[in-house]
């Protein structure tokens, strides 16, 4: 099947701009629908259209997305490690609904090829690298994952019972947390690179961390991230399967920090740790099963990748209100 439209749930986030930039340098698609919330679209191009569209109600989701051939699922609440640790059932209850509600609506509006962007907060405890086989469903996810990890696990079988009952082809990607510009800054919200990006930034001294530095972490940068999720979307002979989408590399919280204090040119007098952590020590993906499938490995280093989101951040922190 030619995919020609597709429907883009949660373009102005992180992982869905990112997805948004990467389907717009394809001229063969004709048109590509993208939805929004709460934030105001940037991107502008004649093919593609802006949407605001409540995606917990399956019939505003289906008139959404009638005509496309094709979706791409990447809304989500999403949020850092303070985000989990005072409200973890924020990521919990809209993401289920969500969820849910965009597969009933593209059933209905006979979208045929989806590609479902879950987390690899689904895994259960473990320290090492992990494969998507490996994912132990009578386990429960890590205990600082529970409710998001429970709400994408739910997911990922909604995916199935769609692909078998509804006649869908779902392609899962399990993401390792992404990172670069337009990613969420406010210190409510962010994610460990952007929190660490702005408090190098704003030349906090002495410079805390929370955590320890010897944490280490599968992160990817957003080209990257949009890049895999194209090509899985344009995969025409995989009807159903899951895979792991990261760097397939690890890095250390400490060199993260490291990499944000050169990008920022700031040099504390002192870089504290705020003890130990609540959520996995070590963990990393195997992303061999994707790259063999769609023939891809990530571009960008963790350096780099830091360094163009210290960039941006510099540029739009005065404007960027998330």
């Amino acid at each position: 099947m030619a995919i020609t439209s597709v429907f883009v749930a949660g373009a102005t986030g992180l992982a869905g701009s990112s997805v948004l930039e990467r389907l717009l340098e394809d001229p063969s698609l004709d048109r590509i629908v993208a939805t929004c919330f709460t934030s105001t679209p940037k991107l502008e191009d004649p093919r593609l259209e802006w949407k605001t569209v409540d995606l917990r109600n399956p019939d505003a989701c289906a008139e959404a997305a009638a005509g496309c051939s094709a979706a791409i699922m990447t809304a989500a609440v999403t949020g850092g490690a303070a985000l989990q640790t005072t409200k973890p059932w924020a990521m919990v209850t809209d993401n289920l609904i969500m969820d849910a509600a965009m597969l009933d609506g593209f059933h209905r509006a006979g979208v045929k090829h989806i590609v479902f962007v879950s987390s690899a907060t689904v895994y259960q405890d473990f320290e090492g690298i992990i494969s998507e086989e490996e994912l132990d469903w009578n386990s429960d996810p890590a205990p600082a994952y529970m409710g998001v990890g429970w709400a994408k696990r739910s997911a990922e079988k909604l995916c199935r019972f769609w692909h078998e009952k509804g006649d869908m082809d779902i392609l899962i990607a399990r993401s390792s947390n992404i990172y670069g510009p337009e990613a969420k800054f406010s210190p409510e919200t962010a994610n460990f690179i952007p929190a660490l990006i702005r408090k190098a930034e704003e030349r906090l001294d002495p410079f805390e961390v929370w955590g320890v530095p010897e944490v280490t972490r599968d992160v990817i940068y957003r080209k990257d991230f949009g890049e895999a999720v194209y090509r899985l979307l344009m995969q025409s002979n995989i009807k159903f399967d899951t895979f792991n989408l990261g760097s397939g590399s690890t890095v250390t919280v400490g060199e993260v920090v490291d990499c944000a204090l050169s990008a920022t040119g700031h040099t504390p007098s002192n870089v504290t740790y705020t003890g130990g952590p609540t959520t996995i020590i070590h963990r990393a993906l195997n992303c061999s099963k994707l790259q063999q499938a769609i023939d891809w490995t990530p571009q960008w280093s963790v350096a780099d990748g830091i360094r163009e989101t210290a960039l941006w951040w510099r540029n739009n922190k005065d404007s960027w209100k998330r």
